[in-house]
């Protein structure tokens, strides 16, 4: 280590030493417990995923499979990635390729899926945002960010009506990925562009009766 940087260290060194220990204390007093209907959350996180350019199906349980094989099939999704613990009755009226996700796949070998299929963990309406953990059947952050196509299915019943009531259920030692529309960016003229860090196409389906 030169001297000069030995000087400098020693003097930051100091400074902290002498510096008053800092109020650790943080405020926690959010607005907490807020809820609305069953038809209010649904028209409010519909409202704010479709201000972000998302795509919204509606559907109840029954329908899931079907709901989705629509979706795919009208977007030309012909293969797909799908975490291992999916449900696999999601996909029994979809008629293309299904690849099961795996640690063992190296990440930009899922750029060649044309899409993929995930359940999600809570949603929260006042902001459109989607939470996964990387549960089972939400799989790794890769595979949620790689392919160009998401479909990733929501219970009504997992919407909360803002961030501290959706914080609230989510284990924080898990990892997290928030999803508020498709990935998009702005240039240095302010252009829209979309797909930069992630899907360019997000179609969420939301079971009401789940």
């Amino acid at each position: 280590m030169t001297d000069a940087r030995a000087t400098v260290l020693g003097r930051v060194r100091d400074a902290l030493a002498l510096a008053p220990a800092p109020d650790t204390t943080i405020p926690r007093d959010y607005r907490t417990g807020r809820t609305l209907p069953d038809d209010e959350r649904l028209a409010l996180f519909t409202d704010r995923l479709v201000d972000y350019k998302a795509q919204v199906r509606t559907c109840t349980a029954a329908r899931t499979a079907e709901v989705i094989a629509q979706v795919l099939d009208g977007l030309g999704a012909r293969r797909i990635g799908v975490p291992a613990g999916l449900d696999e009755q999601w996909l029994g009226a979809y008629d293309g390729d299904v690849q099961q996700d795996s640690a063992d796949i190296p990440a930009p070998r899922l750029d060649a899926l044309d899409g993929v299929v995930t359940a999600s963990a809570v949603g929260c309406a006042e902001t459109g945002t989607i939470f996964l953990d990387g549960s089972p059947d939400q799989g790794r952050r890769a595979l949620s960010l790689v392919p160009d196509l998401h479909v990733c299915v929501v219970d009504l019943s997992a919407v909360e009506v803002g961030v501290p009531e959706a914080v609230a259920r989510l284990v924080p030692e898990r990892p997290t990925t928030l999803i508020s529309g498709p990935s998009a960016t702005s240039d240095i003229e302010l252009e829209r562009v979309e797909g930069v860090h992630g899907p360019r196409t997000l179609v969420v389906v939301i079971r009401v009766d789940a």
